[in-house]
């Protein structure tokens, strides 16, 4: 089946992960797939292939090792409203809106044969879409939501976000601009994020049958703080309720909210831990009362430097490091904090200064570096993280008193500034509770790590929670049964139409 959406941010990625683990647990076998993705937030598969976070979360909900077809055409925005185009987990080159938009019809073979490839394998697909259905100027070229569900003949539900407000004129709208074709295809609706008592929405929910002739398959709660990969934007309500300190006092992260930000993801383990306030900042006096700075990874490390430097961040981030206060780069982040860039590749603007904190210099190749990197530190521990990059980061010989690499081969530190290309680093318990110990002995915080946050463990409570609510508040029985009927119930839905004036 296909979960499209009234708009981006509805919810599909939810019901997907819902759906995913509550099919698992019932023992059917089952993956995600979406056959379009745009974020920059991206995973490497154990193959080394390259998708969407929000894929690789999904897979872990059906519990199934995530993989290239589960998400094969993905784009990463970069400069200049050019994107990065990523197939099959491969990277194919760069191309602009226009550009891609008149050419991606070519690309509705490779998501088909994708997902015929895990239906062959997998007793159950669950699809999701992209944005709108009803996005009438990409109908013609579209292959993740209706294009991509007529090739395949997928029965669709659209969900609705009733907390923006217009859930009903949404679904009602939505449907009445597609093409009859692709409006036989959608069977129904299910309502996401709704505050209040259900008996008040009942009466519009039976107007909506009467209007679409399609069923509402559920009414899902709104649940704060899912913590699920996001594919752009971090759950902001994470970040405005911090889990309460184990010790004495918190322990302040404030994070550069750079315009190309890539990997967010890599802070949701930060926001986890409990009495760890996480910031997204854009001026440099955000900084003052930071115990830790974060530089994040970014889709274009030379164009996001520039921006911290316009805003004066570079100056800050000097005398951070002058007064021995912590900062970290995450991959693009830390080939900021070196000494020079040499970018021929993505920014094209050859050889551009570093901010000068770390000895280390970047140079940007046309091959991506995709790598799951694991190594086992001095004291029997094992970490593990995965890289995304094209550039390659070495340390620069004679790079002054206390530079060291971060744990074994990998990264670089001085003093207390650091540097690393992993992302998923904070994702290992044991090291990130000791850096941020680190961390809040050198701010001087009286901060107490808690033995008992594992973020495995988090996210898998949360994937049940998900699976939870698809049992509580959906139609399971009802949504499972459109897998085996071509049609709800004997006859084709109605057909709503527009008047269109000549």
């Amino acid at each position: 089946m296909l979960v499209a959406g009234t708009c981006s941010g509805a919810g599909k990625s939810t019901v997907v992960a819902g759906l995913c683990r509550y099919l698992h647990r019932r023992g059917v076998s089952v993956a995600p797939f979406k056959a379009q993705n745009m974020s920059l937030n991206s995973f490497v598969t154990a193959r080394g292939d390259e998708i969407a976070r929000a894929q690789a979360l999904q897979a872990q909900a059906a519990g199934v090792d995530p993989e290239a077809a589960m998400n094969p055409v993905l784009l990463k925005p970069g400069d200049e409203g050019h994107s990065h185009v990523i197939v099959m987990g491969r990277a194919i080159g760069e191309t602009d809106a226009r550009a891609y938009w008149s050419s991606k019809r070519d690309l509705l073979d490779v998501v088909v044969a994708a997902h015929e490839d895990l239906r062959t394998r997998f007793d159950v697909v669950v699809c999701e879409g992209a944005g709108s259905p009803a996005e009438i100027n990409l109908r013609a070229s579209d292959i993740v939501n209706l294009g991509f569900a007529r090739a395949v003949d997928a029965p669709t539900v659209v969900v609705g976000d009733i907390d923006r407000g217009g859930v009903f004129a949404s679904f009602v709208g939505t449907l009445a601009l597609l093409s009859p074709e692709d409006q036989a295809l959608v069977r129904g609706f299910v309502v996401n994020r709704f505050r209040g008592d259900r008996g008040v929405l009942e009466p519009g929910l039976v107007d909506l049958f009467e209007l679409t002739g399609r069923p509402t398959y559920g009414v899902i709660p709104y649940v704060r703080g899912l913590w699920l990969d996001a594919e752009d934007a971090p759950d902001p309500w994470a970040y405005l309720h911090p889990s309460p300190p184990v010790g004495p006092e918190v322990l302040r992260v404030a994070v550069a909210r750079l315009p190309r930000a890539s990997n967010l993801t890599d802070l949701d383990p930060l926001v986890a831990e409990a009495g760890v306030v996480v910031r997204l900042v854009q001026s440099p006096e955000e900084l003052a009362d930071a115990d830790l700075v974060v530089i994040p990874g970014t889709r274009a490390t030379v164009s996001d430097l520039a921006w911290l430097r316009e805003r004066g961040f570079d100056g800050a981030l000097r005398r951070r490091a002058a007064a021995g206060l912590p900062v970290l780069g995450l991959c693009g982040g830390y080939q900021m904090l070196g000494t020079e860039i040499l970018d021929d590749v993505e920014s094209r603007a050859g050889r551009v200064e570093g901010l000068g904190l770390l000895p280390v210099r970047t140079t940007f190749s046309p091959t991506k570096i995709l790598r799951r990197p694991r190594r086992t530190l001095s004291d029997g521990s094992v970490i593990e993280g995965y890289e995304i990059h094209h550039g390659e980061v070495e340390r620069l010989d004679g790079g002054g008193p206390g530079a060291e690499p971060l744990f074994a081969d990998e990264g670089c530190r001085r003093g207390a500034v650091t540097g690393t290309v992993w992302h998923g680093l904070f994702e290992n318990d044991v090291w990130r509770r000791a850096y941020l110990e680190e961390v809040a002995g050198t701010a001087g915080r009286r901060w107490v790590p808690s033995e008992e946050t594992s973020f495995a463990d988090l996210r898998e409570k949360t994937l049940d929670g998900l699976a939870d609510l698809v049992e509580e508040h959906l139609d399971t029985e009802a949504l499972l049964g459109m897998l085996d009927s071509p049609l709800p119930g004997s006859c084709v839905p109605p057909v709503l139409t527009l008047s269109r004036t000549p």
